[in-house]
């Protein structure tokens, strides 16, 4: 049990050095918790989400019209992008089709897959039962997973959800090629990581993990009593209203756009999505709308406690975690990041953005929010091979709904 101190002079929260709450976690040290809860989090469940905007075009952004309008019309961008200020839309259109081989359009209300975008929505499931008193991140993994390795032992719920567990993700497992394309059950995939060693001691590293993703699906539906996806759908999705968001892990689902990748003789669909070996770590579609409203409530204190919720966006790297590639540190929460993303593109800019991108059978995206102005960019799109002018595009709706200076290049 910890206690968050509220911010002082109006601004939603700060992270880094204007707090640090110490965590302690049995058989795993302590870690740093750099991050002020939001004051508008007081009264959890009270409040009421604002009503759902009308979907509808709204180009209200000029530049970010102006550079989308240039891309369709080249057909170098394709996808859907929204932007709002609080419950505002400032922008909301879509580019390109859905399924080029039907010439389905893409539509505003068109489902796409939001990949790796779906950790978050698995780490606030978790922490979600934290809050009912059904588990707690300090639990070892083992009271949770049955026939659990002794190499698990060590094993926090939170090093799970922060990177930090040393599980080998699934890309590293020898059976990769396999399972990429084989449909596979939570309890298959379960003991498939346990025929692993750790790559590193339990919280004294970052390396990204889907398994251990999985694996957090998996004590979801331990700690609940119901499968994974109908926990989530029972206790996140339907009181938010989020009618079509879901998984499509073991049924398919309908209305998906189609994902496609670049290839030397050209756009290529990439219909073999098989989720299910992502079931807690990428398997969840969603659009637009949908998105907004769930950083609404994620952000806004309509989803978890002000404590859950301070460890969600908390730097949970451990002390020395080194640069990426010479760029600042990005705070690793639980299934989001912390960073200044506009400090990648020029002009720069250094406003916070919390955030998560998602790459997956032909699909990339990013979904963003910027908590003192209150301002949600959506950016998703049905081809893998966009993923500079996905951020690029990001960044420049960000800059122009914050009054920033529109970047015209990227500063990598």
């Amino acid at each position: 049990m910890f206690v968050v101190p509220k911010s002082a002079g109006g601004r939603p929260w700060l992270l880094g050095s204007l707090a640090a709450v110490a965590l302690a976690s049995a058989g795993a040290g302590a870690w740093i918790v750099h991050a002020i809860a939001p004051e508008t989090q007081a009264a959890t469940s009270k409040v009421r989400l604002p009503e759902r905007p009308p979907v509808e075009v709204v180009e209200a952004l000029p530049q970010l019209k102006a550079r989308l309008d240039y891309l369709g019309e080249r057909k170098q961008f394709m996808g859907a992008i929204l932007v709002a200020k609080g419950d505002q839309v400032l922008f909301r259109q879509v580019y390109g089709k859905a399924n080029y081989e039907n010439d389905q359009p893409l539509k505003l209300d068109t489902r796409f897959r939001l990949a790796s975008v779906s950790k978050q929505f698995t780490a606030a499931a978790i922490l979600k039962l934290q809050d009912e008193g059904k588990l707690s991140v300090d639990d070892p993994v083992c009271k949770w997973i049955e026939a659990c390795p002794d190499a698990w032992k060590p094993l926090r719920i939170h090093h799970l959800l922060s990177h930090t567990s040393g599980i080998p993700d699934l890309m590293a497992q020898s059976e990769w090629g396999r399972i990429r394309v084989t449909p596979r059950t939570p309890q298959e995939l379960t003991e498939t990581s346990a025929r692993y060693g750790l790559q590193f001691e339990p919280g004294t590293k970052i390396r990204y993990d889907n398994a251990a993703y999985n694996l957090a699906a998996e004590i979801v539906s331990k700690a609940s009593g119901k499968p994974f996806e109908t926990y989530l759908n029972d206790a996140i999705l339907k009181p938010l209203g989020l009618k079509d968001t879901g998984s499509d892990a073991h049924a398919d689902a309908q209305g998906l756009a189609m994902g496609y990748a670049n290839f030397p003789a050209g756009l290529a669909a990439q219909p073999i999505a098989n989720v299910s070996v992502v079931f807690g770590a990428g398997a969840l579609y969603s659009t637009l709308d949908d998105m907004l409203v769930w950083n609404q409530a994620l952000h806004k204190g309509h989803v978890l406690s002000d404590a859950s919720y301070a460890q969600m966006i908390a730097d949970h790297a451990p002390e020395g975690t080194p640069k990426e590639r010479g760029r600042a540190h990005r705070a690793y929460g639980y299934g989001i990041y912390v960073n200044s993303l506009g400090e990648q593109v020029k002009p720069a800019f250094d406003d916070r953005q919390i955030y998560h991108t998602g790459s997956w059978a032909g699909f990339r995206n990013l979904v963003l929010y910027q908590p003192e102005a209150d301002v949600t960019v959506v950016v998703l799109s049905n081809n893998y091979h966009q993923r500079d002018l996905v951020f690029m595009l990001s960044q420049q709706a960000m800059a122009e709904a914050l009054g920033r200076e529109f970047p015209t290049s990227m500063n990598r």
